[in-house]
């Protein structure tokens, strides 16, 4: 894994931020094929600018909430959430579960925005910022199905495809089974899935198309409980669903975040 000393640094802050409780240097400097005195070279740096932190107990290395809270800065200053929140809350109102808007970011996606609608038991609320499992993620499946066929299957693969039985019992295993999906999908108009990305949750999506360049740059989704969201409840959303997914398509043709995605969807 070894690279330039920007990838270095890159694939080191990537490691942490997988690790909730921190990791030692020498696992540090395994998993990036880097020698340990490099490594630690990086995380002083690093941590004189504020951006990782050593643990005086165990001595694993941390990320401090610096680049969180940059990135919360730049959502803040894009103006997302100001044009989403309105849309992702009245659909969270409307299905009592937890809905998220993820945006296309070259060959992969990133959840930047939510709503919960839960109030009470159980709660489906994986973290922000992460990325979803693009092949057996409803998510993932929404935005495939917007793309032909090849890409779609290479960037499936790349995502994971041959390890899916890590993933929930009814992840797809093989492409014939995915292009089943994604075909699917087109014909819906969405994706729904259920203990695909995990065992006990389900979901649905629908992408989110720049009117200008007709791609996806986007989906807005439904996740919960797969005993609370079952297969029919999520048809019975499926209106509300895309019609939250067609109102966003239509607000981001004046956003500074999504203007920027249209034009590389285009590209």
């Amino acid at each position: 894994m070894a690279g330039s000393l920007l990838e270095r640094t890159f694939n080191l802050l990537a490691l942490l931020s997988a690790a909730r409780s921190g990791l030692p240097l020498q696992q540090l400097a395994d998993e990036l094929e880097v020698p340990k005195s490099a490594v630690h070279r990086l995380l002083s740096e690093l941590g004189r600018l504020g951006l990782t932190r050593q643990e005086p107990v165990t001595g694993h290395y941390l990320l401090t909430t610096k680049l969180l809270s940059l990135g919360f800065s730049y959502l803040a200053a894009s103006g997302v959430v100001d044009v989403a929140q309105p849309v992702l809350d009245q659909l969270a109102r409307e299905s009592s579960e937890l809905v998220r808007l993820a945006v296309v970011d070259g060959n992969t996606m990133t959840w930047v925005a939510k709503a919960q609608g839960a109030r009470s038991g159980m709660r489906y609320d994986p973290e922000m910022g992460g990325h979803p499992t693009l092949f057996c993620t409803a998510t993932g499946q929404a935005w495939l199905a917007t793309l032909d066929d090849r890409q779609a299957m290479a960037i499936a693969i790349a995502s994971g495809l041959e390890h899916a039985a890590q993933y929930g019992p009814n992840a797809p295993r093989t492409v014939a089974v995915l292009q089943r999906r994604l075909n699917k999908t087109r014909a819906d108009g969405y994706a729904m899935v259920v203990e695909s990305a995990a065992v006990g949750a389900s979901a649905m999506a629908c992408a989110i198309m720049s009117s200008a360049s007709g791609q996806a740059i986007g989906t807005v989704s439904i996740a919960g409980p797969s005993f609370r969201l079952t297969e029919t409840r999520m048809r019975q959303l499926s209106q509300s669903l895309v019609g939250a997914a067609r109102e966003l398509s239509q607000t981001s043709i004046g956003s500074d975040f999504f203007s920027p995605l249209a034009r590389a969807a285009t590209a």
